[in-house]
């Protein structure tokens, strides 16, 4: 079955002739095509019981590699359990107008940093009030850059407490629809957002490329301000969860997700990539559609992220900062009952047969015997030993 990796192996060098790639894209390509080959390194185990030899290769660990998230995300799930009050969640999107996408695109490090700043400081300013809550309130937030048709679509996933702490350290539980009306909430992200935007182009710290040249005219810029502030900023809230956990089950969907995975890709030839893809302007309806290989690579890395960047952010009674003071006064407060981490000692074969069922230091030969590790060696070495 054909997937990501294999669509990097067949089309990158050809990608590389046309398009220029930044040192962050070109790592996480090579990484890629790297993922559980010789390449990346690995090593030999041995049963002790029948002398059966296998080569395991390591995986690349990047976090735009589709192989590599199932473990990661479901440590983070498991790990985030332990955060679980007893309360109700809202999921919560904000969006961007396409005008000023492929200016985010042209400056990703500074303007994914302004989304969640103003989607952090836009929920904490509107919750305080009492009109809509009266209260701190803790959320977690989550960058996504890609649309179903990996078109660039920068977008902020958060999940919100649906209740806080009142500034007379009481828990405050809000109605079942969302507290803060989505009108409200798009007119105070677009000002905020707008604002600093304007800010950044006065300071010089705004590039612009290409058809964006045009931009560097402070009458073309004030124009696209004017433009955007006309426009209502897409944002919705989705239902209550069921239950706490559904929650971080559900979020751990978003955390570790990549532009693509592996399965929804239905095929491969000599130039061009077939995929699944949603159309939510028709209820969601799944169809395919095909690229070349080369523009399903441009496509896919537009969504590596900048090197070092935070993606999961935690804001609130929430944050860090807050877990051992304020998060455990509401854990006592909502009566809450802190559920311990299952994986927390565990070695990754060990949640790899937790979650699967399937224990990978076992002979498959035998059926008796467990792997010893033999030999091994590093991405660095030509060949293993």
């Amino acid at each position: 079955m054909a997937d990501v990796q294999d669509v990097f192996n067949r089309f990158y060098s050809e990608y590389k002739k046309i398009y220029n790639t930044c040192s962050t894209q070109d790592k996480a390509a090579k990484d890629i095509m790297d993922c559980r080959t010789a390449a990346m390194g690995g090593h030999v185990s041995q049963c002790d019981n029948c002398g059966h030899t296998h080569i395991s290769y390591n995986s690349c660990r990047n976090r735009h590699c589709p192989l590599c998230q199932t473990i990661v995300k479901e440590k983070w799930i498991d790990a985030r359990k332990e955060d679980i009050l007893n309360a109700s969640y809202f999921h919560v999107v904000f969006t961007v107008p396409d005008d000023i996408k492929m200016i985010i695109f042209q400056n990703q490090r500074l303007l994914y940093t302004l989304m969640y700043k103003t989607v952090s400081d836009t929920l904490a300013e509107l919750a305080a009030e009492n009109k809509y809550l009266g209260a701190q309130i803790g959320f977690i937030s989550v960058l996504h850059t890609w649309g179903q048709s990996l078109i660039f679509h920068p977008h902020i996933h958060t999940i919100v407490l649906a209740g806080g702490l009142t500034k007379d350290k009481k828990w405050l539980c809000s109605s079942e629809k969302f507290f803060i009306p989505v009108k409200v909430l798009s007119k105070k992200f677009r000002g905020k957002f707008l604002h600093h935007l304007k800010q950044y182009y006065n300071e010089n710290k705004l590039e612009f490329y290409g058809q964006l040249k045009e931009l560097h005219n402070p009458e073309v810029f004030q124009s696209l301000l004017n433009s955007c502030y006309k426009k209502s900023w897409y944002i919705y809230s989705k239902r209550p969860f069921s239950s706490p956990e559904a929650v971080i089950e559900y979020l751990g969907r978003y955390t570790h997700k990549v532009a693509i995975s592996n399965n929804r890709i239905v095929g491969i030839d000599k130039n061009s990539v077939t995929i699944k893809y949603k159309d939510y302007s028709e209820n969601s309806k799944e169809k395919l559609m095909t690229l070349t290989g080369i523009e399903f690579i441009r496509r896919f890395l537009m969504h590596v992220l900048p090197k070092g960047f935070v993606k999961l952010r935690h804001y609130g009674i929430l944050s860090n900062r807050n877990k051992k003071t304020k998060l455990e006064l509401c854990r006592k407060l909502t009566k809450s009952i802190k559920i311990l981490s299952k994986f927390k000692s565990l070695t990754t074969a060990e949640i790899f047969k937790m979650i699967t069922g399937k224990d990978i230091t076992k002979c498959p030969v035998c059926k008796k015997g467990s792997f010893k590790l033999k030999a091994g060696w590093n991405k660095m070495s030509l060949a293993y030993p």
